[in-house]
């Protein structure tokens, strides 16, 4: 697909089907994610591919955002490997970068998604047995959409360049 395409048809999708989405498939959405850039290259992006019924419940224990996706990832970093210096750390960062790259890569195959940062941490760590020094930054549900899936009404509402941007 046109990266033109990509980035205008792509939507937070919140209902899903129940199929299931090949591992090939999910093997390159990875692999975009590690192509992303990250702070020095240190590459501090954890994720954890959670498709078991088990674990999807888990997800839902911790999220009422899966949305019924039947694959969810927890794209975490590992807050010792992101550069850092005595006021800030670029482990969120990092982790958002390579989001927006597997997020892209869903779209080009025909994957859908959506960006969820409403769970509770502490519940996800316990579940998936996640080390101290990993910090989950948000959820990427992933899946076909149902087929009375829609756009929130507000997805094409955006400012104008002129609001945004500051020539100097």
């Amino acid at each position: 697909m046109e990266f033109d395409k990509v980035i205008r048809e792509r939507f937070s999708v919140r209902s899903y089907k129940d199929t299931i989405i090949n591992d090939e498939l999910i093997e390159k959405i990875l692999e975009a994610g590690i192509l992303a850039p990250t702070a020095k290259n240190l590459q501090p992006e954890k994720i954890y591919v959670v498709k078991s019924s088990e674990g999807l419940a888990s997800i839902d224990k911790a999220s009422p955002c899966r949305y019924n996706a039947p694959v969810c990832l927890i794209v975490a970093s590992d807050k010792d490997i992101a550069w850092k210096n005595n006021t800030d750390s670029t482990y969120e960062m990092d982790a958002t970068i390579v989001g927006v790259h597997m997020m892209l890569e869903a779209t080009n195959l025909g994957i859908d998604s959506i960006w969820v940062k409403m769970f509770d941490k502490d519940i996800l760590k316990r579940e998936f047995e996640i080390p101290s020094n990993i910090e989950p930054v948000f959820l990427m549900p992933l899946g076909y959409r149902a087929d009375d899936c829609k756009p929130s009404p507000m997805h094409n509402s955006r400012k104008n360049l002129k609001d945004i941007v500051i020539y100097k």
